[in-house]
């Protein structure tokens, strides 16, 4: 079998695997989110935390709730980190650092997981168990518990109410990430993941030295981190790491993860709107792009020229040979079109165009499928664009959902799709700028300024991969990226709340023969063409110096 068929059934067999998962989950994800009963467990976790389950929110006191929880967790991460070398179980790793503290806090927190450090060099089991694994949880819960909100926006009237955040984390949680999060972990076991608390031991005699390992709970933080799209690996070659990812189904498996959740909220956003049609035509959005990046990047990666790659089979440098690059390209392709940023190829080393196509990714907005909540209401968002344009073209007050997009919404969705491209844009231009940046960079010209431009796209949009020549342990790095991760996760969650509360306050309107009908494969076209449009007006011009120039050098 050659190379490129074993990349396409290997997608195919995804694409099957996940669309059978695909209803029972969206279904089941929807019960969750509109169920008014508690669980035995939830309701001790409310006492404990002395919050009112039952209490319907506003966005403004739904806005608060995320904000105040999010920046507790940042703030216990961030002390858990800077006391790890006084803590138990720290394998002699001593406290770290302030900078990289505060990077690595907000990394977590923010869903991004960015990290300026070696896990296996780093950090011990407690911040690793105790810290970094809870945060995979809890900020995937957060960022569904946003979309979820936003869908209650188009499906109730007449009210400012959202649900309730403490609830809705709750339960995403204890009801949806900790369960699959279990049985991935057997799976990823059974095929040689490790699951221990072992300290640092030697593993084997090498020329000129041996070299030492340290174990841990690998397989279940490896397990949320691709359900929950979080990224950050124990060791620091990631999901390259044998350890992590020990063969091809695990890799597959892997990849499975990253996607489920994202692509099956689209299931419950129609569920929950009262119009499956309408999920489905978001689904078939995302379904496009992904497929068509996925299809880029093979072609890419397969047909670059030269005799060593004929004999490869492709671009194979910085791939891992029990991967391929197949494996590898739609590894890739999912990591970037979602907020996951985990890695099982350095993305630094694909060719020039391949490089840009991760980076593209991003720029999107991790929407196809996106992160965990992230990716849907960034679709949900782009959808209003969408409809607002259509209804300039044809001159009438646009509508979705029922719910007309006057110009308080607009205003909302505008904002939103700003942040993000002025945080990347903003802080890559002082990067470039000044002297000392500057010397992070392994390498120069196009691909010194591509490994900048990734970071700060990575950082702003929460993805947390990176291209690997960049020495971001740096005061300047951990603390703009750290920045970045912030301000790129919590400011469109202040606008997308505010549209949630905007829409819910609104009287439903009919449709009448004038009405842009969204369920329909015309309006798709229309999303992925807006989509694709916007985001190639903005970043054009960067991508132009970066990797275009790179690829097309090459």
């Amino acid at each position: 079998m050659g190379p490129v068929l074993a990349g396409v059934l290997q997608l195919l067999a995804l694409i099957a695997a996940l669309a059978l998962a695909y209803r029972p989950l969206g279904d089941y994800m929807a019960k969750v989110y509109s169920s008014d009963k508690h669980l035995r467990v939830e309701k001790w976790i409310y006492k404990g935390i002395g919050a009112s389950p039952n209490t319907e929110m506003r966005w403004p006191a739904y806005l608060r709730g995320v904000l105040a929880f999010s920046a507790v967790s940042v703030l216990f991460l961030y002390l858990l980190q800077r006391l790890q070398g006084s803590l138990p179980g720290s394998l002699g790793f001593s406290s770290i650092d302030p900078d990289q503290a505060f990077n690595t806090a907000a990394s977590f927190v923010s869903n991004t997981n960015w990290q300026s450090y070696y896990g296996e060099q780093a950090m011990g089991h407690v911040v690793q168990t105790g810290g970094l694994a809870v945060q995979n949880f809890l900020s995937a819960s957060v960022g569904i518990a946003v979309a979820v909100a936003l869908v209650r926006g188009f499906a109730r009237s007449r009210t400012g109410e959202l649900g309730n955040f403490w609830s809705d984390l709750v339960r995403g949680t204890i009801r949806i990430l900790l369960p699959i999060s279990v049985i991935a972990a057997i799976v990823l076991v059974a095929c040689g993941a490790i699951q221990n608390f072992s300290g640092i031991h030697e593993v084997g005699q090498f020329t000129g030295g041996s070299q030492q390992w340290n174990g841990g709970a690998v397989a279940s933080q490896e397990a949320i981190k691709e359900l929950g799209t979080n990224g950050g690996g124990y060791f620091n070659a990631n999901s390259a790491h044998p350890f992590e990812n020990p063969n091809a189904f695990s890799n597959l498996f892997e990849i499975f993860l990253i996607l489920l959740i994202p692509f099956a909220l689209t299931r419950t956003f129609g569920r929950m709107v009262g119009s499956l049609r309408q999920g489905y035509a978001i689904l078939a959005t995302m379904v496009t792009i992904w497929i068509g990046f996925t299809a880029l990047m093979m072609w890419t990666e397969f047909a670059h020229h030269g005799p060593a790659f004929d004999i490869a089979g492709g671009a194979m440098e910085g791939k891992e040979t029990r991967f391929g690059v197949g494996a590898s390209s739609i590894f890739a392709v999912s990591t970037t079109l979602t907020s996951t940023g985990a890695v099982d190829s350095f993305h630094s080393s694909f060719t020039g165009l391949g490089g840009g196509i991760t980076m593209l990714g991003m720029q999107l907005g991790e929407i196809a499928p996106g992160g965990t909540g992230s990716g849907l209401y960034g679709m949900l968002i782009m959808a209003i664009i969408a409809v607002f344009i259509a209804g300039l073209m044809v001159g009438r007050t646009p509508e979705y959902l029922g719910k007309k997009i006057g110009t308080r919404e607009i205003k909302f969705a505008a904002c939103y799709i700003l942040i993000t491209p002025a945080l990347v844009l903003v802080f890559t231009a002082a990067a470039m700028a000044l002297p000392t940046p500057g010397n992070s960079m392994t390498n120069s010209g196009a691909h010194g300024f591509s490994e900048i431009l990734y970071a700060y796209t990575s950082a702003s949009n929460n993805n947390g991969s990176a291209f690997a020549g960049l020495n971001a342990d740096t005061q300047w790095f951990n603390s703009t990226l750290g920045l970045a991760m912030l301000l790129g996760r919590f400011l469109p969650m202040v606008f997308v709340l505010a549209l949630a509360g905007s829409l819910a306050e609104q009287k439903p309107v009919p449709a009448t023969a004038g009405t842009l009908r969204t369920e329909k494969p015309l309006f798709t076209g229309l999303l992925v063409g807006a989509i694709l449009i916007i985001t190639g007006l903005t970043y054009f011009p960067a991508l132009a110096l970066g990797p275009l120039a790179e690829g097309l050098a090459s």
